[in-house]
Order: structure tokens, then C-alpha cells, then sequence
């Protein structure tokens, strides 16, 4: 009985190494496999969980995911992003054009122009070593084939040609030189302003320093565009019109030439016609007939343009909004001057009816957008300014 007792002990004492060390291999194996488990599942991003909001703290996912793409690429700056992991590092730009925030900012062409370009060859060898610096954009109809070429030769090389035709004859104008190397849009029955508002674009003329808008029936035979453009510079305007004569009447007497003078800015109208020496249209004033345009102006008149008043009645008094201080940085280029010839072309192109011919019915248009621009002008800043003080009493009460 001592003996079987014995050898009982001898046993027990003898296994307990054996499981130890089966304990230890067991905890071993298990962090090894729970590691080759962990390396093994995709990343799990916040981006693409749903949890309430109440649940995760106030966490800006953009910002998470552009610090992980930075760590990334300072942790291996020679390896670029894998295609495995173009879904765990996406871009957000907020700057960047609206609709390309998901691109690299780099790689973004948020700007164009009218420069043509060829169908072969290297792109860096299709532009001239002189880029044209300013544009000039006429609307026009084949009956003033003539009075546009004479108009086109005032403007060198430093300028876009762009015609805007409004009666679809683009083709006969190949009988001019210039013609060949010009922009030609061609849309029935439209308005300088119908083009500018779809055709101008603020990032698609960005290039040019100065944009002419004009008339199709202005006498230039007083005018050089480089001249003016000196000028205008000279006399830091940044909207601006040359000086007019006209065998008929001049609506605004701002806008008639005051001879022996280089630029004028402001004029004495008619009694009652101005509340204020600096508003318009004495002063920060010009007409729509013959405008010019800086870069940086334009930008802004471009969003003042209406998309469906397409004549521009109205558009002058407002002009002054976009330019500060407006009766300083808006003026009449007097020395270098045109001739209005009021051809009522465009407004043969309406269509009688009602008993009133096409050109009441375009005339009648003309004065109905000029009281539509007005009115949408006025709600739109009083309700402006009532977001305003309202913001502010909100902020006093807090």
C-alpha cells in the first residue's frame, strides 16, 4: 500500500513540468495567430462607418484622413500611394473649383482662354512668343461686315478677336485677313449680354488684362486700343468707356467727349437727375455700349449679369458695386474717342405682333428688364441687410 502510494506521488509530481510548459506553447501560438488574424483584415476607417452622431465625438473626418496621407508620406516619402489604398486616402480640397474638391490641387485647370491651339505637335509650341494680353468681343451681323473690319484694325496683335453673330453669317467673313485667327460664336437672334453671360466666363478669360465689349456700330476712326489701354492705366480705371460723339442726341452727358482732356469721371447733369455728385449718373457711371472691363472687375460684373434679362438696361447705374471707391476707378477716356452711329440693327431682328413692330416689342422688353433689374436689385440688398442686423441682435443675445 506505501509503495502504491508512492509511486502515485512520483507521478503527480512528474506531470506538473509537462503542463506548464503545454501552457505556455498554447499562449504563444494564440499571439501569433491572433496577430496574423489582425494584419490580415483591410484598415477599418471612420469614413466608412455610420454610427449616430451622438455617439462619436465632434471628429473632422477630412482632417483625419489628410493627417493619415501626410504621416504616410513622410513615413516613406519614395513610395507613392498604392492602388489598394486609393480608397483609404482620399482627397478633399475645399479650395479647389466646386466639383473638384476630390482632385489633387496640382493637377486642377481652374482657368482657360480663346489662345488656339493646333492638332499637333508639342502643346507648349502651339502659342505665339507674344501671348495676346487683352480681348475685345464685338456682336455683330454681316451688314456691318465693314464697319467691323475697320473696327478689328484698330486692335493689334496684344488682342482676342472674339465675334458674337447674331444673325448666323460667320462663314462670309473669310474675305477678312483677320477673320482666320478670330473667335466666332454664332447663336441666332442674341444679345451682347445673352453671349457675355455664357460665352465670357471670368475663368475662361482670365489670361486678358482688359476686356472690350462693344457695339457693332461705332465709328473708331479717333480711337487706338493701345493708346487707351495706357490711359486707362495711367488713370488707374478699372471700368471705363472712350468718349462719345453723335450726330443724334447723347442720352447721358457723362458719357460725350469733353475735348482737350485725357479722362473725365464725373460730369454736371441735368438738375435733379443725381442725389449725389458721386453717384450715377454723374459720377461711376458708363454706358453698356462701348464698356472695357479689367480682369478683376469683370469677375464681378460677370455675376451681376442676369441669366435671362438679356439686354443690360440697368446694368450701368449698377456697375459701380463692383469697383470702390466707384466715382475714382470709373471714367470716360476723352482723348481717344468714338463715334456712336446708332444703327438699330439687333432690334430689327425682334418679331412683330400685337400690332406693334419688332422694334417696339424689343424696345418695350428693354425698358421692362431695366424696371426687373432695379426691383431684383433692391430686394436682394434689403433682404441682405435684414440678415444682417438680424445676425447681429442674435450675437447681442448670446
Amino acid at each position: 500500500m506505501a509503495n502504491r502510494t508512492e509511486n502515485s506521488l512520483r507521478c503527480s509530481i512528474s506531470k506538473r513540468p509537462n503542463d506548464g510548459f503545454m501552457l505556455l506553447t498554447a499562449t504563444f501560438a494564440g499571439i501569433v495567430i491572433g496577430f496574423l488574424l489582425g494584419i490580415s483584415f483591410p484598415t477599418l476607417s471612420l469614413t466608412k462607418m455610420n454610427f449616430p452622431s451622438s455617439i462619436l465625438p465632434s471628429v473632422n473626418i477630412v482632417h483625419v484622413e489628410d493627417e493619415k496621407l501626410e504621416k504616410s508620406a513622410t513615413l516613406s516619402p519614395s513610395k507613392g500611394l498604392k492602388s489598394s489604398d486609393a480608397a483609404f486616402h482620399k482627397i478633399w480640397v475645399p479650395s479647389n473649383p466646386r466639383g473638384a474638391e476630390m482632385l489633387p490641387p496640382s493637377f486642377v485647370a481652374a482657368e482657360s482662354d480663346f489662345y488656339l491651339r493646333r492638332l499637333w505637335g508639342l502643346p507648349k509650341d502651339d502659342l505665339p512668343v507674344v501671348k495676346p494680353k487683352y480681348l475685345v468681343a464685338f456682336t455683330v451681323s454681316y451688314e456691318q461686315r465693314k464697319n467691323i473690319n475697320a473696327c478689328v484694325k484698330k486692335f493689334s496683335d496684344n488682342f482676342t478677336i472674339v465675334l458674337f453673330h447674331y444673325d448666323g453669317r460667320t462663314s462670309e467673313y473669310d474675305e477678312f485677313e483677320w477673320s482666320k485667327r478670330a473667335i466666332h460664336v454664332s447663336v441666332p437672334k442674341q444679345t451682347k449680354w445673352w453671349y457675355a453671360k455664357r460665352f465670357l466666363h471670368p475663368d475662361i478669360i482670365a489670361p486678358y488684362e482688359y476686356i472690350f465689349i462693344w457695339d457693332e456700330d461705332l465709328g473708331v476712326e479717333n480711337f487706338d486700343a493701345e493708346e487707351y489701354i495706357k490711359l486707362v492705366k495711367k488713370h488707374g480705371l478699372e471700368i471705363s468707356q472712350p468718349g462719345v460723339e453723335s450726330r443724334k442726341p447723347i442720352t447721358w452727358q457723362i458719357t460725350k467727349r469733353i475735348p482737350g482732356i485725357e479722362v473725365h469721371k464725373e460730369v454736371k447733369e441735368k438738375p435733379g437727375h443725381c442725389k449725389d455728385p458721386h453717384l450715377p449718373p454723374c459720377a461711376g457711371f458708363i454706358e453698356i455700349m462701348a464698356p472695357v472691363f479689367s480682369r478683376d472687375s469683370w469677375r464681378c460684373v460677370w455675376h451681376m449679369i442676369q441669366n435671362d434679362l438679356v439686354h443690360g438696361w440697368g446694368l450701368d447705374f449698377a456697375l459701380r458695386k463692383c469697383v470702390e471707391p466707384a466715382h475714382e476707378k470709373i471714367g470716360v477716356v476723352d482723348s481717344q474717342w468714338i463715334i456712336h452711329q446708332k444703327i438699330p440693327s439687333l432690334t430689327g431682328q425682334g418679331t412683330a405682333q400685337n400690332g406693334k413692330s419688332a422694334f417696339q416689342g424689343v424696345r418695350e422688353r428693354c425698358k421692362r428688364e431695366w424696371t426687373m433689374f432695379q426691383k431684383r436689385m433692391s430686394r436682394s440688398e434689403q433682404k441682405y441687410l435684414k440678415e444682417i442686423a438680424s445676425a447681429s441682435s442674435n450675437s447681442t443675445l448670446t
